[in-house]
């Protein structure tokens, strides 16, 4: 299959693996930022071929696990209203809140829908209109355009029983939170090729020439990730800090422009609380005014709801890169797929989840590293 065998040549990742030991002479610490980059990264194994000296850390690029419990527990309120359908994504069905998620509430009666884009919540909308259905939106910028979409047609059509509840978060100010926090080890990040390909490149060269940081646009094959930490190494070696595109096939520096203008439209840039992190400015979108009539959070009494962490949940740290996930007491047993205490272990972006599925209960690199 095009674009999929070529990216898994075992002679080029050979190659490549070759030519990173060969130009490695320190150790360095990279993040990759993406959960699916995470998940190839155990799935093939590249952690355990990379010379001893490069250490990969994980990042807070799964957009499920980042959703804070305040916003599910309002998924679960609204889900719980006698005359609403709540559509939202699968993996958010089984992401706890305080008390429950929205996979026990559809158990018990609740109308809750898996779909696979918020225009299947729209077509309901659409087709039930004595209903009330919301869509919980959740993503990078990578999904925002089509609910964007979504409420602009909405709108259009003066459709009154669609709205939103929006958790959409953007991927560079959290690099920038990373860097600026107290004991980040972060020396080099492997971006997300497919958030790049909608918003473009040129938003990271201020976060790399201030930071001093390189910034790497990869793909997810076994070779996409191998050249994106090749040329990140590379800049270390050589003491440079720029944005390279290595996803030249799916990423342009500018990005899609028409994704871009209906986000531009339909959203404005706000504060957005990040689940197990915190608040982190200028990092998520609201609705616009002229929108808000299909903003959920203001058209449904969600009141003033208590939410909390699981009290043994160390998700926080796994997303900030500062524990891996078979480091954490729970994982893998008072924590796993069947009973997630985070939202990490659910996503099938999620860092726990992917040393989970991997078989990653502490096991040890050849260079005598917990992995």
């Amino acid at each position: 299959m095009k674009y999929l065998h070529e990216f898994r040549d075992p002679t080029l990742v050979a190659q490549l693996l070759h030519q990173i030991r060969q130009q490695t002479t320190r150790p360095w610490t990279l993040m990759e930022v993406c959960g699916g980059q995470t998940h190839s990264i155990l799935r093939h194994g590249i952690d355990t071929l990379l010379p001893s000296e490069i250490r990969l850390i994980h990042g807070p690029g799964c957009p499920v696990c980042v959703t804070p419990v305040q916003l599910i527990d309002q998924a679960l309120h609204l889900a719980a209203m006698p005359n609403v359908t709540l559509c939202t994504f699968g993996d958010m069905l089984r992401v706890p809140g305080s008390d429950a998620d929205l996979f026990t509430l559809r158990a018990n009666g609740a109308d809750v829908r898996m779909v696979y884009s918020p225009l299947d919540a729209l077509n309901l909308a659409r087709r039930n209109p004595q209903r009330e259905v919301v869509f919980f939106g959740v993503g990078f910028e990578t999904t925002a355009p089509a609910t964007a979409l979504a409420v602009q047609l909405a709108a259009r059509e003066r459709r009154s029983n669609f709205s939103l509840l929006a958790s959409h978060v953007l991927v560079p100010p959290a690099l920038e939170a990373l860097l600026q926090a107290p004991g980040c080890q972060v020396q080099a990040f492997l971006a997300a090729g497919h958030v790049c390909s909608v918003m473009g490149t040129t938003e990271y060269d201020a976060i790399a020439a201030r930071n001093g940081v390189p910034i790497v646009v990869t793909g997810f094959e076994p070779v996409d990730l191998l050249e994106g930490i090749r040329r990140a190494v590379g800049q270390l070696e050589a003491g440079q800090a720029r944005v390279e595109n290595a996803y030249p096939r799916a990423v342009t520096n500018d990005g899609n422009p028409h994704a871009k203008a209906v986000l531009a439209e339909v959203f404005e840039v706000t504060d957005r609380p990040w689940r197990g992190i915190g608040l982190i400015p200028a990092s998520g979108w609201q609705l616009r005014p002229k929108y808000h009539a299909f903003d959920a959070a203001r058209k449904y009494p969600l009141g003033d709801i208590s939410s909390r962490e699981h009290p043994l949940c160390r998700s926080g740290e796994v997303l900030q890169g500062k524990l891996r996930p078979s480091d954490c007491p729970a994982f893998g047993r008072l924590c796993n797929p069947r009973s997630p205490l985070g939202a990490t272990m659910v996503s099938s972006e999620g860092a726990c989840a992917a040393y989970y599925h991997a078989g990653r209960f502490g096991q040890v690199h050849p260079n005598g590293e917990s992995r």
